[in-house]
């Protein structure tokens, strides 16, 4: 085989396995759930990884108050302590479940001034590719908040698909183009 049938094969496979990873990947998105969850933005344009917006995704915590469940939450109240969990949907929310097995993926409970209750989040962002030229959503008005549809598989972190803004109890997905 000479070397130039060698680079067409080879480019071939390449092609073939980033074609499989995007099946994939639309499999799972018509398999699982999708919930929008609502996010907090930070660290918005990185000049290393370009316009990425980086998403912490607030969770519902799931049986927290009730400290004799197994895998209970009763940390729920302390501020700044992460515990293991795995991640559903449970009426088109994002919930998090005490895990007893390594998962990898951690809550907690962020420390906040001024509210009763402050937020639940993933620990590890979710990361959105935004185009060049597309205005940069987590730079909002006061009002609105900044949703993003996710797919939620049963093992690992969920896949943003979309973003959205909600104003007045509204979501209205964002077209970033």
């Amino acid at each position: 085989m000479t070397p130039f049938w060698r680079g067409i094969l080879l480019a071939a496979v390449q092609v073939a396995m980033v074609l499989s990873l995007g099946a994939k990947l639309l499999a799972d998105r018509a398999r699982y759930p999708r919930v929008w969850a609502e996010s907090m933005a930070y660290d918005p344009e990185a000049i290393i990884r370009g316009r990425y917006l980086s998403l912490r995704l607030k969770v519902k915590v799931v049986n927290a108050a009730d400290e004799n469940s197994p895998g209970n939450f009763g940390w729920a109240r302390a501020q700044g302590y992460m515990h293991e969990v795995r991640l559903g949907a449970e009426n088109q929310e994002l919930v998090a479940y005490a895990s007893s097995e390594n998962t990898g993926l951690y809550v907690l409970k962020l420390p906040a001034r001024n509210q009763m209750d402050p937020p639940t989040v993933l620990q590890e962002p979710v990361e959105f590719f935004i185009s060049e030229h597309a205005s940069d959503p987590s730079r909002h008005p006061a009002g609105e908040e900044l949703w993003v549809e996710v797919t939620v598989p049963p093992k690992g972190p969920p896949r943003p698909i979309r973003l959205g803004m909600k104003k007045a109890g509204v979501l209205t997905p964002l077209k970033l183009d």
